[in-house]
């Protein structure tokens, strides 16, 4: 896990190895259970098998400041099988689109960073 805190807001990174949406239902599932108290469970994964299955959530956030950012990072690392959640916990400051895109993008990348030195 990883953890980055911009203008008070708490981002929490994790990423999984991951080869079918159930499995990526059930961590979505614990995330959720573990941070109850969180304002949104962003995520994007990436599973090739026979069949391409490819998904950004942006959880409330402004449409394309969270999970598209996520999905770019996975994107640009060529990488499979792979899910990358971010947690925020809102932290009284807004950071407008820009930095909400900034924040996912750095917290995703070093969750990704964190899954390739496993």
């Amino acid at each position: 896990m990883i953890e980055l805190i911009e203008k008070k807001s708490k981002f929490y990174g994790y990423s999984y190895n991951v080869t079918s949406a159930k499995q990526v239902e059930a961590i979505l599932l614990d995330l959720k259970k573990e941070h109850k108290k969180s304002t949104h469970i962003c995520y994007a994964y990436n599973i090739k098998s026979d069949v391409v299955l490819a998904k950004a959530c942006d959880d409330g956030e402004p449409s394309g400041t969270a999970g598209r950012p996520i999905f770019n990072v996975i994107d640009k690392k060529n990488i499979s099988n792979i899910l990358v959640v971010v947690v925020r916990y809102f932290g009284g400051v807004k950071l407008g689109a820009g930095g909400l895109v900034r924040a996912y993008t750095k917290c995703a990348s070093m969750a990704v960073e964190e899954f390739l030195c496993k």
